[in-house]
């Protein structure tokens, strides 16, 4: 029997709304006891000071950029989830912005193919990967890909490269993706109204001599796209939500019974 205690590491569970600083004892990898401090154990358990570490369920990247494939030179796969796995994530979903982009079944197939490589050095535990299809072919924002094709093939669900300013396509898109049944990710931004801003504009923008992006490229942009969502009902995920108008409209479209969930980036947490 091999055991291992882990004295003093911080214990977070969000299902249980655990979070507390514990001695964690684990038996033939099983967690057995989690207790303020565990003083009974064998003589032949391995003891680790764990201070200043989290112990959690494995964190999951739901939208994961990938050099591999078509810039192995900054990443491969190898190299991608041994990062991953070093970093406690256990699930990665890799978005289509690929070279070549994962907007057909052929395209899938291949990664499907290498990820089940022998021949693909993975490092222990490794991840699972999960695969995004694309909207639109060549992630160009104009035609939409074969969606039920990459549905059956296993993609995890649906987004593209950009923002997709034309609505009307937009709404073909979730009229056709809600017989699916998978998730729809969309990034909400004005691309016009942004105009290459770096920033948020505002005092700081112009102190720093930055040009500034308008909050209101985005909320204009999730304020339209919500008028669709409301028109065809099919449930959709907004990214990389960074401003609180956007939250504000948002909230109004839950309490209004809209099928809609968002998200943000860590570096608009920082």
């Amino acid at each position: 029997m091999n055991s291992k205690l882990l004295q003093q590491v911080r214990v977070l569970d969000p299902v249980s709304g655990i979070d507390q600083v514990a001695d964690v004892l684990i038996t033939d990898g099983v967690i057995t006891a989690v207790e303020t401090h565990i003083k009974e154990i064998s003589g032949d358990t391995v003891v680790q000071d764990c201070q200043g570490h989290i112990l959690g369920p494995g964190l999951v990247d739901l939208y994961s950029h990938s050099g591999a494939p078509g810039h192995e030179q900054r990443e491969t796969w190898s190299s991608l989830l041994a990062a991953a796995a070093n970093g406690g994530f256990t699930r990665l979903a890799i978005l289509p912005d690929t070279k070549p982009p994962l907007d057909n079944s052929a395209v899938l197939a291949q990664r499907q193919e290498l990820q089940n490589s022998p021949y693909l050095s993975l490092p222990p535990c490794s991840p699972q990967l999960y695969h995004w299809g694309a909207f639109t072919i060549g992630l160009e924002g104009q035609q939409m890909t074969e969606l039920a094709e990459l549905a059956l093939g296993g993609v995890v669900g649906f987004t593209d490269e950009g923002p997709l300013c034309n609505l009307a396509l937009v709404r073909r898109l979730l009229e056709y993706l809600q017989s699916l049944g998978k998730p729809v990710a969309l990034w909400a931004c004005d691309p016009k109204l942004a105009n290459g801003g770096v920033m948020r504009e505002g005092i700081q923008s112009i102190a720093l001599g930055l040009p500034g992006n308008p909050a209101i490229a985005e909320s204009s942009a999730i304020a339209a796209l919500l008028e669709v969502v409301a028109t065809t009902g099919t449930p959709v995920h907004l990214m990389r939500i960074s401003t609180s108008r956007a939250v504000q409209l948002i909230e109004s479209a839950k309490a209004a019974g809209l099928p809609v969930t968002a998200s943000t980036t860590w570096m608009h947490l920082l």
